[in-house]
């Protein structure tokens, strides 16, 4: 299975637990707010905040946080401006990937570097991590919730790119704009998705099996990142079997 099959279920796991405590909020607010400051508060146009105010329900985010972090970006309430960062790093010979928005790019890039320093990670190169990564919308289905047949032609008929089987999980990939169309063909054939969302694939050619130690560290590196209040998204190209998943989940 995928290093992104796998985070993504942890990190949706973890997701679950940070927004009893706000964490979870308060970066969905973020990159609502962003969005809104870059290209508006109008949904129907601004793909990006579309995505983000999506996601934001999906964590059952209230409503009225979601208006806010809206107008915070449109202006009409006053807020924080915050700047997107993208940082590139490695980790033995896995590649990450870490996107994030502040309002003090200095002192995020000082912490970032700290925090890499101290998992045994280093920053890289602008865009050498980067350029491993393709976006696309990825959508998730528990198997128990259709058949394998049924989505492919529900899928692919929404303009959906590639659907594979990944252990208890369909996942579909295709183009970031074609998310929703693919999201709503399924849901009209009563097909629940686990999860949908913009994410960074990478290069198939360029992913990196991992186990024992180097697994343990590839993930408590993503998780700390993931933790910081600025950081929005981690990506990495590793590949863990489901065998040496299981044993560190266990542990």
């Amino acid at each position: 299975m995928s290093g992104h099959s796998k985070w993504a279920k942890i990190k949706h796991k973890k997701g679950a637990e940070d927004a009893k405590r706000g964490a979870l909020f308060t970066k969905l607010s973020k990159e609502i707010t962003a969005a809104a400051k870059e290209k508006g508060g109008n949904m129907e146009t601004n793909f990006r905040l579309r995505a983000a105010v999506a996601r934001a329900r999906e964590y059952n985010m209230p409503q009225n946080n979601v208006e806010n972090a809206i107008k915070k970006g449109t202006g009409e309430i006053p807020g924080v401006v915050f700047e997107n960062v993208v940082f590139d790093a490695r980790l033995g010979a896995v590649a990450v990937l870490i996107e994030g928005l502040t309002d003090n790019k200095n002192g995020t890039t000082a912490e970032i570097r700290n925090l890499l320093n101290k998992k045994g990670a280093a920053l890289a190169g602008a865009g050498s991590s980067a350029r491993l990564f393709t976006k696309k919308g990825y959508l998730a289905v528990d198997k128990t919730k259709t058949t394998e047949d049924a989505l492919i032609e529900a899928a692919l008929d929404a303009g959906a790119e590639d659907v594979k089987t990944e252990g208890e999980a369909f996942e579909i990939y295709c183009d970031p704009t074609q998310l929703e169309a693919v999201k709503n063909a399924l849901s009209a054939k009563k097909i629940e998705t686990s999860s949908a969302e913009v994410t960074m694939v990478p290069d198939p050619n360029s992913v990196m099996t991992i186990e024992g130690s180097e697994a343990r560290s590839v993930l408590g590196l993503i998780e700390a990142l993931e933790e910081h209040e600025d950081i929005q998204n981690v990506y990495a190209n590793f590949d863990i079997s489901d065998e040496e998943m299981a044993k560190i989940s266990a542990e």
